[in-house]
């Protein structure tokens, strides 16, 4: 059976076309574009690899709350974007080649950045992978340099516009839509209110190590200076 089968891949291997392999696995990296690593200046990254780090440094940045790849109702879906106090986004697009980075000047919402969104609006990519002269106006640069992300040029803070503030609207309800069917039975306003039920079984008091809703850091609920 063993010689059976051997003979089978054989044969299946000799009427196979010349490169269809080569095609399979293109084809398997343009379906899984975000784990093809890429090597820029001695640097070997992947997309998703540059948006984690990206992430983390929105957090570092101050914003309260941050959302990687999630679209809005423009076709626009950030790489990353976060919030500040007072609904003030940031906005970072990450681009691990020049071809990326030229291509996603053809994107409607980059046409018109008007209907883009973000306050602040960044590229990061590798060092030196493209110049601050490149950059669309009001843009900034982050560059990964030495284990880190280093501002080359910082971005003007106030690209958002009415339209631009609509489109985040909604995109943060379509991504609290989408956390409302990942739970469901439950809604969001249930979710949010274990904590009332946990005291509720606790006889009035928060078990230990747990802090009352009321007492969590939120700097949201701040009152705006």
């Amino acid at each position: 059976m063993a010689e059976a089968s051997s003979e089978m891949r054989e044969q299946s291997s000799e009427r196979e076309p010349a490169g269809s392999k080569t095609r399979r696995h293109t084809e398997a990296d343009q379906l899984l574009p975000h784990r093809a690593a890429t090597t820029y200046n001695g640097l070997t990254m992947t997309h998703a690899q540059l948006v984690d780090k990206a992430v983390r440094w929105l957090r570092s940045y101050r914003c309260g709350v941050v959302l990687s790849e999630q679209a809005c109702a423009s076709g626009e879906m950030p790489d990353a974007i976060g919030w500040k106090r007072a609904c003030h986004s940031v906005l970072v697009e990450c681009k691990i080649t020049r071809a990326d980075f030229l291509a996603d000047r053809g994107k409607p919402f980059r046409q018109k950045p008007q209907n883009g969104v973000g306050c602040e609006r960044y590229y990061c990519t590798p060092a030196r992978m493209i110049r601050p002269e490149e950059l669309p106006t009001g843009w900034g640069l982050l560059e990964w340099r030495s284990r880190k992300l280093e501002m080359v040029q910082p971005a003007a803070k106030n690209l958002r516009t009415a339209t631009g503030f609509r489109y985040e609207m909604n995109l943060l309800l379509a991504s609290l839509r989408r956390v409302e069917v990942r739970i469901e039975p439950q809604s969001i306003t249930e979710f949010l209110k274990w904590k009332n039920r946990m005291a509720e079984y606790n006889r009035g008091s928060m078990p230990e190590g747990i802090l009352p809703q009321d007492e969590e850091a939120n700097s949201f609920l701040d009152p705006e200076s």
